[in-house]
């Protein structure tokens, strides 16, 4: 599979979709982020790796805007959105699922997606009051339209009216995911949406990241410990130690580079050839 996106490796800051500059977070005295700066293009499936407590969920968190950075500045179509609050940033399109589940397990399935559709009502309660001569009715059907799409293209359709909660842990992540894409998201964050997952589980979800970047042209951050994965469908690649960016690049290079090897895969480790050959996502 190619990994390179058209004008992603050339892109400006100017034509970034989103540019984090000099991001540091801290939280007392522990330094969860210092001076992290990138930028991703439109189209683009960039990953961001690194050992445990490296700080990439802080750096999400920053961008979705559970946490305000300490300092520096993070910017969504040109436009400073450090200190907006996150229904404001999934409001102006961005999405994200979490490393630990945020289903609502007594709901349904349809009804958790149709949450990922409640920053976009445009309905206020007058207008939802006169619901058959007002444009609730229509708004209503277009959100269940867009929930039906995002169910048929994951392939939960025999899950729909199931209780969250009753799913099992791969099911429960595609439901998560189908949340975050119900929002039409110009940009999505996916913090470790393998995690837990076995190996043919992995894989359905691989390819549907990379048809949700591909053919629903959505910009993807992704954190993953899966190597394979990373390396196999990500266009560019970062790596975070210590909160500190150790280095940044095409995933090849990110691999070679031997300050990764040292703090992330381990410059002597025999299974280094292994734990990085790449998923297969060949139909």
């Amino acid at each position: 599979m190619s990994t390179t996106t058209p004008g992603a490796q050339g892109a400006s800051h100017a034509s970034a979709l989103l540019d984090v500059r000099d991001i540091s977070l801290r939280f007392g005295g522990l330094k969860a982020l210092t001076n992290v700066s990138f930028h991703v293009a439109p189209g683009e499936l960039f990953s961001i790796i690194g050992p445990n407590g490296a700080g990439k969920t802080s750096m999400l968190n920053c961008i979705s805007g559970r946490y305000t950075p300490t300092e520096g500045r993070v910017f969504f179509q040109g436009k400073d959105v450090t200190r907006l609050k996150p229904n404001k940033r999934a409001a102006i399109g961005i999405g994200r699922t979490f490393q630990n589940l945020a289903l609502f397990g007594h709901m349904s399935v349809l009804d958790n997606i149709m949450v990922g559709r409640h920053h976009l009502l445009k309905n206020n309660f007058l207008t939802g009051s006169l619901y058959w001569i007002g444009g609730a009715q229509k708004e209503e059907l277009e959100h269940r339209r867009v929930v039906e799409e995002v169910i048929d293209f994951l392939e939960i359709q025999h899950v729909r009216k199931a209780t969250a909660g009753t799913l099992s842990y791969g099911l429960r992540k595609r439901v998560e995911l189908a949340r975050a894409v119900a929002l039409e998201p110009k940009l999505i964050l996916l913090d470790e949406p393998m995690a837990g997952m076995n190996q043919e589980e992995k894989e359905d979800m691989a390819r549907t990241i990379v048809d949700l970047n591909e053919e629903w042209g959505m910009t993807i951050i992704m954190i993953e410990h899966d190597m394979g994965v990373v390396m196999d469908i990500s266009h560019r690649v970062m790596v975070l130690d210590f909160g500190k960016k150790l280095v940044e690049g095409l995933p090849a290079d990110v691999l070679a580079n031997e300050h990764v090897r040292k703090a992330y895969l381990g410059e002597e480790d025999p299974l280094l050839e292994e734990e990085t050959s790449p998923v297969a996502l060949s139909a």
